[in-house]
């Protein structure tokens, strides 16, 4: 009885039929129009040695013969590659007759112990042989195993009933050589599944038949309808058993093998890295030549936009630092930002070489060129180690611009971040960059200098900043004390620890000083937002009423909104609110024009999104704060995808009114803020001091100042899988972003009226390809979609009354999403197959309906202004 693994008769040939097939499809798509290709063969199968002092170690040959490739389904003779050629011509003489040439294996207790191959051998074929050869692996007991083939070193799992045993192979357990990345966001990934099962069938202690089936399956987690499958399946069936050559005598295997045929040499099963090359490329300036009229500034919030810079991120991936610096050096003005861009999210060490050589941060003429590199690199998918070392190393030294050397720190803080994310937070780069941040930010004197590094704070949220943010955010005033405390607001709640918590208490309720309303309101929000005890809520809601005019409209509006969209602590004021102290007219009717409000954007099965917008305003009618907040979820991650804030202070001079309490002594400032992608942007300032607002004023077109402009490589995914039939995949998402965001303020005195205007302009491209490489034969599957949009915010306020009117609009203009399946199949003598599917529809606008107090004063302005036609100053 031979209980530990299958046994050959002596003297017999074997004679199987072998194939294996590779389909590449949508996730949901049955096999049948899959494009793929099949491999089927006659195995012969003989014992050529048996250890004599142990039955279970046998030496085994087998032999791969008469080779046919064909297609996987059904085609007519027009659509199939494969038509009119013989084996040898599509697979080539040479590696034909290597796959010809028999392979050995020694087999103990059912395992493979030793492959032996020829040294030279071709790695596509050898790893067709090793798909066989792994096939021959089995135990002859349930349970788990630990087992080398050639998908690497993999746990795996036997179930035995009679003559039948199931293999389960975990793939995502396999130790083997894996090269790739993924995005560094979990809502902009890709998730996959990977699955693989072999049933044996045996007769007479030896295989009958032996059928495989390997499946990976990838989705978008943003849209999960975006997606591929490769199947991979192997099947081998006995035909005959013959007489055949008797065995070899000898004591040692190597002595056995070394008289059959002294050229063979013992393999690793584990498959080797193996990839065509390109034989008819374009270099990397004819690649740009083809794509550079869709570069251009003002196309840039177009589709097409996209795409071009993805597939020119895909070319520059494979481009040496002397390709890259040509391109950079021969094009014109204009242009060069978007190549900053592309060549910067690229992120090899060749990309990052070129971009460093060609920059000199010390010409402040070139600023706008370095600005996009920099924010290139926070938006960065998988920063390395190398990249932060070379800004920290960049930032010691001369840099023209100080508006550069802020945003320089500023995305230092956010690749700090990533870096900690990917368990990269002890890497020497890191805590060299950390160490610099924490003790300049310590020595800082200048209040500009205070408020660059609190802005890399923000993006790094380091739990070891907290008490220096804590420090700045009660001590200081201003925007030094508003930064702090909106660094804080961008923490998981999970950090905000007793401490935070009561220093944010002492912030809202003034204990120890005079806040102003922006810090106090953020303070509120923290502590709403970090689970908050009974008597925090309580407290608040007893606040209310006793707050300056606008203050008191806006945190009922902040407590309203709780309630209306179900946040994590609603629950707890749902029980203040039993409480008349806390809930009686005398304080739910307090009057205002700020408010805050959210809402859901799309609500999908895949990702939802939400918007939240605030208006905060001074006792005069001033615009303190507007705040737009977008994020997009699902249920295990969250993105916070834009966020533009309009900060004004000090204003009240303009229309001789009084300053609120604790904002009497603020210089007179108006500016906008960003965070795109969980990356905190530089500030950018409309105005400073009361002599730049009245020039500025004076000259106001009511044109936009563009906050960000730019193309920013979002999902990039790239990951390769060994197939156990032998060839290799690959798959590869991309997704870019051609994004304009403006944002303008506007006052006129005559009118006595004021308007913000903020323009998200946006392009999404992405594209996912899922190929097989066979080295001759490529099968695969295009994936694209698109969507062009425009989302408009604007608030419209009159301040010629008390409470004043406040409008505010947020609109989405009609867009057109289109997505597109291309199925291939090619040949390197250029001979292909290609199967195409469109979908082309429009996405209605949306005018989103904020609160019904909002409407029915949007009713009031516009029908003010129609009787009335404003000019503006």
């Amino acid at each position: 009885g031979h209980t530990t693994g299958p046994s050959l008769n002596n003297d017999k040939l074997y004679k199987f039929a072998y194939s294996t097939e590779v389909h590449v499809d949508r996730v949901k798509a049955s096999l049948q129009k899959s494009a793929g290709y099949r491999l089927s063969s006659g195995v012969d199968v003989n014992l050529l040695w048996r250890n004599p002092e142990n039955d279970d170690d046998q030496l085994v040959k087998v032999m791969i013969k008469d080779v046919q490739v064909e297609n996987v389904n059904e085609r007519s003779a027009a659509k199939n590659i494969f038509n009119g050629k013989n084996t040898e011509k599509i697979i080539g003489k040479e590696y034909l007759q290597a796959l010809q040439r028999p392979m050995l294996l020694e087999l103990v207790r059912g395992k493979v112990k030793n492959f032996y191959s020829y040294e030279n051998e071709p790695a596509f074929t050898q790893n067709i042989k090793r798909g066989l050869a792994s096939l021959f692996q089995l135990q002859l007991h349930s349970g788990p195993a630990h087992e080398v083939d050639i998908s690497g070193k993999c746990n795996t799992t036997y179930h035995v009933r009679q003559d039948q045993v199931t293999k389960i192979k975990d793939l995502d357990s396999c130790e083997i050589e894996k090269q790739g990345f993924t995005s560094h966001n979990r809502i902009l990934d890709v998730s996959t599944k990977a699955t693989s099962a072999t049933i044996y069938v045996l007769e007479d202690s030896f295989f009958k038949s032996i059928k495989a089936e390997e499946n990976y399956a990838l989705v978008l987690n943003s849209r999960r309808k975006t997606g591929a499958k490769i199947v991979s399946k192997q099947r081998l069936e006995l035909k005959s058993v013959e007489a055949g050559p008797g065995l070899i005598a000898g004591k040692q295997v190597a002595g056995v093998i070394k008289t059959l045929d002294s050229s063979y040499v013992a393999v690793s099963l584990v498959a080797e890295a193996v990839k065509s090359k390109c034989k008819k490329c374009p270099s990397l300036s004819e690649h740009w030549k083809s794509i550079r009229e869709q570069m251009y500034p003002e196309k840039l919030s177009k589709a097409e936009a996209a795409k071009s810079f993805l597939s020119f991120i895909q070319n520059i991936r494979k481009a040496t630092k002397e390709e890259i610096l040509q391109v950079i050096r021969s094009e014109k003005k204009e242009l060069l930002p978007q190549i900053v861009d592309a060549v910067t999210s690229a992120q090899t060490p060749e990309s990052l070489e070129a971009i460093l050589e060609f920059l000199d941060f010390k010409d402040k003429s070139t600023s706008l060129l370095q600005e996009r590199f920099l924010y290139a690199c926070g938006f960065a998918s998988h920063p390395s180690e190398m990249l932060l070392k070379s800004l920290t190393a960049k930032f010691k030294e001369d840099i023209a611009n100080e508006e550069i050397r802020e945003t320089l720190v500023t995305v230092m803080g956010a690749l700090i971040r990533k870096l900690c994310d990917r368990e990269g937070c002890k890497l020497p780069a890191v805590v060299e960059a950390k160490r610099l941040i924490l003790s300049r930010l310590e020595k800082a004197k200048k209040d500009d200098n205070v408020r660059m590094y609190l802005l890399a704070l923000k993006n790094a949220l380091l739990p070891e900043a907290i008490p220096l943010l804590l420090k700045y955010a009660e001590s200081e005033e201003g925007s030094i004390s508003n930064l702090a405390a909106t660094a804080l607001q961008r923490y998981d709640p999970s950090f905000l620890t007793k401490e935070v918590k009561e220093t944010m208490n002492r912030i809202y309720h003034q204990n120890r000083r005079v806040h102003e309303k922006t810090v106090r309101t953020t303070a509120a929000a923290i502590i709403l937002n970090s689970n908050p005890s009974y008597m925090e809520v309580k407290n608040i809601l007893l606040s209310i009423g006793e707050l300056p005019l606008e203050m008191n409209k806006y945190m009922l509006s902040m407590i309203q909104d709780i309630l209306h969209f179900e946040m994590p602590p609603s629950k707890t004021v749902r029980q203040v609110l039993k409480d008349m102290r806390a809930h009686n007219y005398d304080r739910f009717s307090k009057t205002g024009s700020s408010s805050a409000y959210s809402g859901y954007i799309t609500r999908g099965p895949d990702v939802s999104s939400t918007y939240s917008l605030d208006i905060l305003y001074s006792g005069s009618g001033i615009l303190r704060r507007s705040n737009v907040n977008i994020r997009i979820f699902d249920r295990n991650a969250e993105l916070h995808a834009i966020q533009v804030v309009i900060e004004a202070q000090g204003l009240e001079s303009i229309i001789a009114a009084t300053p609120d309490e604790g904002e009497e002594n603020l210089d007179s400032y108006a500016g906008m803020s960003a965070i795109l992608f969980d990356v905190q942007l530089r500030p950018v300032t409309f105005f400073q001091g009361y002599g730049d607002l009245m020039s500025k004023m004076f000259s106001a077109t009511g044109d936009l100042i563009s906050v960000v402009k730019g193309l920013i490589l979002l999902t990039d995914y790239s990951q390769e899988f060994q197939l156990q039939s032998g060839p290799r995949a690959s798959v590869e998402f991309l997704g870019g972003l051609a994004i304009d965001i403006s944002g303008g303020m506007e006052f006129s005195l005559w009118y006595r009226e004021s308007k913000t205007n903020i323009k998200n302009r946006v392009a999404m491209f992405i594209a996912g390809n899922t190929e097989v490489d066979s080295f001759f034969v490529k099968t695969g599957m295009e994936t694209t979609f698109e969507v062009e949009t425009t989302l408009d915010f604007i608030s419209t306020v009159q301040f010629s009354q008390y409470p004043f009117l406040v409008c505010m609009q947020m609109d989405r203009v009609d867009s057109p999403f289109r997505s597109y399946v291309t199925k291939y199949e090619s040949l390197p003598s250029g001979r292909r197959y290609t199967a195409r599917k469109g979908k082309a529809e429009p996405l209605a606008g949306n005018e989103y309906p904020l609160h019904q107090e909002n409407s029915n004063m949007c009713r009031k302005v516009i029908g003010a202004k129609s009787d009335s036609s404003s000019s503006w100053f």
